[in-house]
């Protein structure tokens, strides 16, 4: 472990991320052993809550995975343990609430929780299996680079006297 590592790893042990971490992996059946970098990888994870193949609470990687599967993938692995460095940066359990704020946010703008979301950008949305859309989605299915330029023109003076004058109203 680097010194990085091993301060993250400590820092999530103090502000109760990690441990919160394990009494969830215990709590929903899963086996936990040491990973590489100071991670700890859970395998098993039996709960329906979150739909993701695999979150981060501190340093402890949960996989829905079986141990013999968990933490083999060193891309999705490195997605996570960049969450694992989030939760010292924001102090532990501040985390995730800022990560679900977010959450909401990207869901809002892009039908999905990871699109716009900080945290998982700065992680890799495609690390993480995440769609990476600069044009995202609004509710009624226009990309924001339609709806910009229809805010835009609705802003153009000439627009709006060529709309007055092709709908009969007046100049």
């Amino acid at each position: 472990m680097t010194p990085w590592q091993r301060l993250r790893r400590i820092a999530n042990i103090i502000n109760l991320s990690t441990p919160l971490g394990l009494v969830l992996c215990r709590a929903a059946g899963a086996q936990c052993k040491a990973g590489p970098r100071g991670l700890v990888i859970a395998a098993g994870y039996r709960w329906s809550l979150p739909h993701a193949a695999a979150f981060t609470v501190g340093n402890v990687v949960v996989y829905r995975a079986d141990t013999a599967t968990a933490g083999r993938d060193p891309v999705l692995l490195g997605h996570e343990e960049q969450h694992s460095t989030q939760y010292a940066w924001c102090l532990g359990l501040p985390f995730l609430v800022l990560y679900f704020l977010c959450a909401g946010w990207s869901v809002l703008r892009t039908g999905n929780p990871g699109t716009a979301n900080f945290f998982e950008r700065r992680a890799g949305l495609a690390a993480g299996g995440y769609p990476d859309r600069e044009a995202t989605l609004t509710g009624n299915g226009t990309d924001n680079a339609q709806r910009t330029k229809r805010i835009e023109a609705s802003h153009d003076p000439q627009h709006h006297r060529y709309r007055r004058r092709h709908r009969g109203g007046g100049a």
